[in-house]
């Protein structure tokens, strides 16, 4: 049995990780950084951080199968399993399961601000909460040597974002984090919805630049906002790293520069055929487990954004790949529709 297909039943292997490098980063994303979405982004990026959507700890704990929650492909190196909860000692518990099955980073949700998640103290409810949240990193940290890290807000509510977020940062830190990714809004409880959570309040990043100024022992991430990679190379001189959320999910073609413009490596795809061409072969192994080819193709249907024949590639893959039977050739005609691309920058 080769590696990926090892990882894809979860438990760790001897398979040497990439070393983690956070400068570029996939925001994690409900229903959307699914294992086939990150296997699809790694055929654009070989060393873009990735992370899984938000897990909640009950589920690990309970769930079954596990697989289900904690799968994933050798090829998704480096990746980081994303955490919901409040429990310092299942947060643990999770922490080291999570590194029992190869994860390369395990990080806290400190930012979703969905009702559902309030009602169980997680997301970003926790910002009110800089004890409960410190303890919980110190006892993650207590059961894992891989890296254990904060996603948050600049606050919630009516906090403040100066006073308010100092000490949560600090209170956290002292606890033994040093790696924090600071969404650049504030998110709203009360009277907004998640969707407006993620447009309406303002963009303040000049706040998470004065934190790194202040913290210059501390990694400071910024998210938020970013849609193109000069924006993330320009918030590089002022943060240590970037993450980028929604543009990477509707515009993927995104990706595909990252490695050549902020890591001075080899780009992996030449063009967006070719990216596509190269997920073939999981597409195939996906197909034959009893997977769907819709629950794997929605991730694509941003790749051709703005070509000619770009409509109908989507256009077919809507209409076609949930039919009962869907296959490759399915796949093969939408590509057909989409002439072959030169290679492209993205932006």
């Amino acid at each position: 049995m080769n590696d990926m297909a090892t990882a894809t039943t979860g438990m760790n292997t001897d398979t040497a990780r990439p070393e983690l490098d956070r400068t570029f980063s996939v925001a994690p994303m409900m229903d959307w950084t699914t294992r086939d979405y990150r296997a699809f982004a790694r055929t654009l990026t070989r060393r873009a951080l990735l992370y899984t959507e938000m897990v909640t700890t009950g589920a690990i704990l309970h769930g079954s199968p596990r697989v289900r929650f904690l799968g994933f492909d050798a090829v998704e190196h480096p990746l980081a399993l994303q955490l919901g909860g409040s429990d310092a000692g299942e947060l643990a518990e999770c922490a080291a399961i999570a590194e029992a099955w190869g994860y390369d980073e395990v990080n806290l949700n400190v930012g979703c601000p969905s009702d559902r998640v309030q009602n169980n103290l997680i997301g970003a409810c926790l910002m009110a909460y800089p004890d409960k949240v410190a303890a919980a990193v110190k006892a993650m940290q207590a059961a894992v040597s891989i890296p254990v890290t904060v996603k948050c807000r600049i606050g919630i509510d009516d906090q403040d974002e100066d006073a308010d977020l100092a000490h949560f940062i600090q209170h956290v830190a002292d606890a033994g984090c040093n790696t924090f990714i600071v969404h650049a809004r504030k998110a709203w409880l009360e009277g907004l919805s998640p969707k407006q959570n993620r447009d309406v309040p303002p963009l303040n990043y000049p706040r998470i630049h004065r934190l790194k100024a202040q913290h210059p022992e501390l990694h400071i991430g910024l998210n938020g906002g970013l849609k193109t990679l000069d924006d993330c190379l320009g918030q590089l001189d002022h943060v240590d790293s970037v993450m980028v959320g929604r543009e990477a999910y509707q515009n993927p073609w995104l990706l595909a520069s990252v490695d050549s413009r902020l890591y001075d490596q080899p780009d992996p795809a030449e063009s967006r055929h070719a990216a596509a061409r190269a997920l073939r072969p999981y597409i195939a192994r996906r197909l034959e487990e009893g997977a769907r080819l819709n629950h794997l193709t929605r991730h694509l249907l941003g790749l051709f954004q703005g070509c000619p024949g770009g409509r109908r590639f989507r256009r077919h893959l809507s209409e076609n790949a949930h039919r009962d039977g869907a296959g490759l050739a399915v796949f093969d005609d939408a590509l057909g529709l989409v002439a072959e691309d030169q290679p492209a920058l993205a932006s």
